[in-house]
């Protein structure tokens, strides 16, 4: 089978900005604005298949739009077999996908017919899938995150050596030469310097922070065992694999011809061998950048703020940020989609203050829109107020009872503040409403598991193991559902496979090896549950349950002193672990 590329919207020039430079017959104009809202620091576009909303990762380090195997299976999407020997690559490794043909896809109105799309992996953030660059590299684009919009852009009668910024009147413009897309394999790929070495950088939207390889890492000086390097725990990304990360200090990066970032930190790891670094979704925000695919150069302003290290909420705001005009007559205020995608630009960058005032004028002005409620009780919840946050779910689910973020959102809420017979309630609801190959299930055997079901949960991990063979997040399912069965203790002849999967995707994971250890102790295998303990304890002392499984365990094999040894450090850390485990069923070890 052909993969068919997307080649033209066939859709009309709908505005032009000329002159740009000193080239008077430089024009450029938009032929499609998508509105972005930033879900934390992924750029996220709602689309239509074959008339239902979708929501996508806007990822411009994707060759090619994708779908995840439970979303296609959503969606009622038919596979067919990808060309013998395709492959798709990615962190976390390679995938055989499928594909799958969508019939009508709508962009801000302008409807596809017969689009394909790659169906395999992870699920990303939630959505459905990539919105690759099949459909953002199609011709020029600009990248305008923090006032939520990616706009693919036309240009006419531009001198190569002209200024693509047209926003840039009085603002200081860097130029950076890319590769062709064929060189690139359609990627938005340059060369930057970093600490004084060239680095093949990809200009990735999909990337929701910077990373560097390992290798280029090491290059500009930086190894896992240098100064000031610190573990950043593990990152994940198309296949089942994770990848150990760390952050390093970096004197200087340079990106284009002005501009250059110094004393900064960078993460890193063994995230691929075709290029040297991500540059992912948080320089986006910190900049607005225009793509120009025909020239094979990109321009960029900077915004304001910090340009990596956007967990810093005391940063100043985002210079470029004045509220949109409208094209009402007279120049109308800012819709309230507007005010809400600019707040949660700003919230992806933790101004949480700047962004509730946006959604705040979101809400007021179209108070009966249920998104701009729920969006509102987010940022309520990022500035720990969980009163109001829970009240905006309420209006939220008022407004839109079928509204399942919002359901979510206040399952959890729900379950923290205590209020059980609620968030039961709502997360019975939320099984009713959802696809049996939703992700969402994943979350719901969590919270089916807080709520001590485990038939629910079980279940919950059932439906969503089998939509989800390629997922990442496999070892997390595999544990949770050994983990339930171990808990109740029944089909432990079931549990203990789910463990060894667990293990087998992600070896050496204290978490798992309790499961395991718990799934042997009710099996009566205690030798190994020991084993199993022992191994979860050398990686982290403090697990309770370990330390109390391992006590009954040794007690049972006639260690009497060493039993009640583990179990009086597993109550020092969890008092009330011993009523839990007698509710349990699960033996004291007394005999």
């Amino acid at each position: 089978m052909k993969i068919r590329l997307f080649v033209s919207f066939g859709v009309a020039l709908l505005s032009a900005i000329a002159p740009l430079t000193a080239h008077a017959d430089c024009s450029i104009g938009r032929e499609l604005e998508l509105p972005v809202t930033m879900q934390g620091l992924r750029p996220v576009v709602t689309v239509q298949i074959n008339g239902r909303d979708a929501r996508f990762v806007a990822d411009s380090g994707a060759f090619f739009s994708s779908i995840s195997p439970g979303s296609a299976a959503e969606y009622g999407l038919r596979l067919e077999p990808a060309p013998p020997g395709f492959s798709w690559r990615g962190i976390g490794g390679s995938v055989n996908p499928s594909i799958a043909t969508v019939k009508e896809l709508s962009l801000s109105g302008v409807k596809l017919q017969n689009m394909q799309f790659l169906v395999g992996g992870s699920e990303v953030g939630g959505q459905v899938g990539l919105l690759g660059q099949n459909v953002l590299g199609i011709a020029d684009v600009e990248y305008d995150l923090a006032h939520g919009a990616i706009r693919l852009m036309k240009t006419k009668g531009c001198a190569r050596d002209a200024n693509l910024a047209y926003w840039s009147t009085g603002k200081n413009v860097s130029e950076l030469e890319i590769e062709s897309k064929a060189d690139a394999h359609s990627h938005t790929r340059g060369t930057v310097i970093l600490n004084g070495a060239k680095i093949r950088a990809v200009f990735d939207t999909g990337s929701p922070t910077t990373i560097l390889t390992t290798s280029a890492a090491a290059r500009a000086g930086i190894k896992p065992d240098s100064p000031g390097v610190q573990p950043a725990g593990y990152s994940s990304g198309l296949g089942r694999q994770t990848i150990r990360t760390w952050t390093g200090p970096f004197q200087s990066l340079k990106i284009g011809d002005n501009e250059e970032i110094q004393k900064i930190r960078l993460r890193f790891g063994d995230i691929g061998d075709d290029f040297d670094m991500l540059i992912g979704a948080d320089f986006f925000l910190s900049h607005r950048v225009y793509v120009a695919n025909g020239v094979q150069k990109m321009f960029f302003t900077y915004n304001g703020g910090p340009v990596f290290d956007l967990t810093n909420r005391s940063a100043p705001p985002i210079a470029d940020t004045p509220k949109p005009v409208m094209a009402g007559a007279g120049g109308s205020p800012a819709s309230a989609d507007d005010y809400a995608r600019l707040g949660e630009a700003l919230a992806s960058r933790q101004q949480f203050d700047q962004a509730l005032a946006d959604l705040d004028k979101a809400v007021a002005l179209a108070p009966a829109d249920s998104r701009y409620v729920y969006q509102r009780a987010l940022i309520h919840g990022a500035l720990h107020q969980p009163l109001k946050a829970q009240a905006d779910l309420d209006t939220a689910l008022k407004l839109d009872p079928a509204n399942r973020d919002a359901l979510l959102r206040r399952t959890e809420i729900r379950l923290v503040r205590g209020e059980r017979v609620g968030a039961r309630e709502d997360a019975d609801a939320l099984d009713k409403a959802l696809a049996p190959s939703a992700d969402v299930r994943l979350q719901l055997a969590a919270i089916y598991q807080r709520l001590d079901d485990a038939d629910r949960a079980i279940a919950q991990y059932d439906l969503w193991i089998a939509a989800h063979p390629a997922d990442h997040r496999l070892p997390e399912a595999y544990n949770g559902r050994c983990w339930m069965r171990a808990l109740a203790g029944r089909e432990l002849d079931k549990a203990l496979p789910d463990c060894d999967r667990a293990l087998h995707l992600a070896p050496h994971t204290a978490s798992f090896l309790d499961s395991r250890g718990l799934a042997r102790l009710r099996s009566g295998d205690f030798a190994k549950a020991i084993g199993d303990y022992d191994e979860a304890l050398k990686i982290n002392p403090n697990l309770a349950w370990s330390l109390y499984g391992r006590g009954l365990a040794k007690r049972h094999q006639g260690d009497r002193a060493g039993g009640d040894a583990d179990i009086a450090a597993a109550l020092k850390l969890q008092p009330g672990l011993a009523g839990e485990a007698k509710r349990r069923g699960i033996d004291p070890g007394d005999s």
